[in-house]
């Protein structure tokens, strides 16, 4: 299949259903443990097994986990009814799903993007997850399998499930959504969000329709993607298989599909059941939820700062693009930066190394250290080179950066040292000077080059530069 770039005449319509494990002790009906990585079938019960005469309890720090949520999302959390979604899966032992249906915990929200765009929430409902099938043979799929297992450690798991508006009109957004969904998660502490461990797992709603058309066209619905590389790969493929049966006249079927990673396709699954083809009606088992306004008052009251928030305060102290704040916050190291800058760090240096050499994390490194350093190198003390040498010590095992820079004999060269190194290679190199001199500046990178050389990189490069510029002007 050819790929047509649906961007330039074909609008994109995504709508996310976003699966989030909550992070609770026990299941959401018993009391089995809510653990990842267990011997398979170790953590069941008759309740969450489905046996005959077992009775589900709800978890109730569950229930207060999804309505933390709902706040969060700006969502209108209300009195809501449990019911059972009835369908037929082998990881379902009651072949049907405690879900809520037409009476949700959360409704009517919205999330804002880092980037600007507001995304709405149709609503954030409170599940139980299911179990975990793995196909044994050659493809890894059913279809071929040689036979399949079933492990109902996952079958009971408390899910909450975010359902968008379809407000998504590009990759990038239906990413930057996963992403900051993520990270609202993670700052309520309701969910770990390890999106490689299945606690979280999106399914995207596709459909396309020319640029200027109003209507909604078929949407096929992508099962179960769990990482924003391959969100962003199915949703672009599926795009385009709609614009080329369309082209080809043809119309999309509304369908699950599955994501094939390897292949990098989209492929069929069953066909898209409509809201009564699963015989919703209420769980007689489970009583309906009804928090007060002041128990919503109070989970409102005790909201941490959220991303944006959190964005908003770093940009107002680094005084930084929104780029710097976006990386920061979603790397969890805003906190970090903050107590640098207050302990006196440099705020520009700060921001560089935390973005460009820590990425992989802080390790011993202390913010009043990473002060200190950046300190060091605003004063001249330490070049940029020996200031990442410091910070790698600094990573590694802690401590002061003044008395590493003493310990790797690290010191910077003396301005008028370095300016004699100049003029000394510039009678040794008169050719290359005049080439410089002409504004050739491919040669300035020979002449720091030979003095960083000979310095053993000790020299600072910034002065260097500026001993070159100045010659050059008064010859």
């Amino acid at each position: 299949m050819s790929k047509v770039t649906f961007k330039d005449n074909w609008e994109l319509i995504v709508g996310l259903e976003v699966h989030a494990e909550l992070a609770t002790r026990t299941k959401l009906f018993c009391g089995c443990l809510n653990e990842f990585g267990n011997e398979p079938n170790t953590n069941v019960c008759p309740v969450c097994l489905g046996l005959p005469g077992s009775l589900p309890v709800v978890n109730e720090q569950a229930v207060y986990f999804a309505m933390r949520l709902g706040e969060a999302v700006n969502c209108s959390v209300n009195r809501s009814v449990f019911a059972r979604k009835n369908y037929f899966y082998p990881d379902m032992p009651k072949d049907y799903q405690i879900s809520q249906y037409d009476l949700p915990t959360n409704t009517n929200g919205y999330l804002d993007l880092p980037e600007g765009k507001r995304i709405g929430i149709e609503r954030a409902h409170i599940e139980e997850d299911t179990g975990k099938t793995t196909h044994k043979g050659e493809s890894g799929r059913i279809s071929g399998a040689d036979y399949s297992l079933v492990d109902y450690n996952r079958a009971g798991v408390p899910l909450i499930e975010i359902v968008s508006q379809p407000d998504i009109r590009t990759v990038d957004e239906a990413k930057s959504y996963v992403s900051e969904l993520r990270q609202i998660l993670l700052a309520l502490e309701v969910s770990d969000a390890k999106m490689e461990e299945g606690s979280i797992r999106v399914d995207a709603n596709v459909s396309v329709r020319p640029i200027g058309e109003s209507n909604l066209r078929t949407r096929c619905e992508i099962k179960n993607v769990n990482s924003l590389r391959s969100l962003g790969r199915a949703i672009e493929y599926e795009a385009n298989r709609h614009i080329n049966l369309y082209d080809n006249g043809e119309s999309p079927t509304q369908e699950t599909r599955h994501w094939d990673e390897i292949s990098g396709r989209t492929r069929p699954g069953r066909s898209k059941e409509d809201a009564e083809d699963y015989r919703y009606f209420p769980e007689p088992d489970l009583v309906p939820l009804n928090p007060s306004a002041a128990e919503l008052k109070l989970i409102k009251d005790g909201l941490p700062n959220l991303p944006a928030q959190r964005r908003k305060n770093l940009m107002d102290i680094l005084g930084s693009d929104a780029n710097d704040a976006v990386i920061l916050v979603e790397r969890e190291h805003d906190a970090f930066a903050v107590d640098a800058i207050e302990l006196g760090g440099v705020k520009e240096s700060i921001a560089k190394y935390l973005i460009n050499n820590l990425a992989d994390g802080m390790g011993d490194l202390s913010p009043k250290a990473l002060a200190e350093l950046t300190q060091m190198e605003a004063n001249g003390d330490v070049t940029s080179t020996q200031a990442r040498k410091i910070l790698v010590e600094l990573v590694a095992n802690g401590g002061a950066p003044d008395e590493i820079a003493e310990h790797l004999g690290l010191e910077t060269i003396d301005a008028n040292a370095i300016e004699k190194m100049v003029l000394e290679l510039i009678g040794e190199h008169p050719n290359e000077w005049g080439r410089y001199r002409d504004g050739d500046k491919k040669v300035q990178g020979f002449f720091v080059g030979q003095i960083m050389k000979a310095t053993s990189g000790q020299a600072d490069g910034k002065i260097i530069n500026q001993i070159l510029s100045e010659h050059a002007e008064a010859q």
